[in-house]
């Protein structure tokens, strides 16, 4: 039988060989937590091929397929709602000229989307927009008056720019015009009609 004193010794030979092999195991599972690698992002992926497409178009300089790549961004189809993204698009079509570009970046300045809320940067590139004779541009332009958005309230401009943007096909347009003018008198709204016809775009 073992005496007590022995036992006690290879015990402790046994702990002692086990400690290093601890140590390492220990070791491993620490460094393994450290290098795990990481989780895959939650945002989607853009795999539409109508996307895609627009894309390619967009970055090539295409102002029209970037104004289209835009509207994807800021409604969210076949690509996350992104209206940073949207806003990016937009001004790069907007600044070759492209007119609905033009009235979608002033409708993110004027609803803080995407943009710094900002009435003066949306009346500029509405202004922009009409000065092309874009028909919804007309309309913005007519809201912006009508309640006094970056400029004074003035029924009569209101009316001139509703006016406009029925003229040039905004269905839409001849309600809200139809609306402003009963706060208006018949001569004010005599003077908005003439107003109307007398407009031309400003060329600077």
């Amino acid at each position: 039988m073992m005496s007590p004193q022995l036992h006690r010794r290879m015990l402790g030979v046994t702990i002692n060989r086990l400690l290093p092999l601890i140590s390492l195991l220990m070791l491993y599972t620490v460094v393994s937590s450290c290098t795990s690698p990481p989780q895959p992002s939650s945002q989607p992926l853009a795999t539409g091929p109508v996307a895609s497409e627009l894309l390619k178009r967009a970055q090539g300089g295409d102002p029209k397929a970037q104004n289209q790549l835009g509207l994807h961004y800021s409604e969210g189809r076949e690509l996350p709602q992104n209206y940073q993204e949207a806003k990016y698009w937009f001004k790069r079509a907007a600044d070759q000229g492209h007119a609905g570009a033009q009235v979608n970046l002033g409708t993110l300045y004027a609803l803080g989307q995407g943009a710094p809320f900002s009435d003066p940067m949306a009346l500029f590139w509405f202004q922009k927009a009409a000065d092309q004779r874009n028909a919804l541009a007309f309309a913005k332009l007519g809201m912006m008056y009508e309640r006094g958005r970056g400029v004074s309230q003035n029924f009569v401009e209101a009316h001139m720019w509703y006016n406009l943007s029925a003229a040039y096909g905004e269905k839409r347009a001849a309600e809200s015009r139809n609306a402003v003018a009963k706060h208006m008198t018949a001569e004010q709204v005599a003077e908005a009609e003439a107003r109307a016809k007398k407009w031309a775009p400003n060329r600077r």
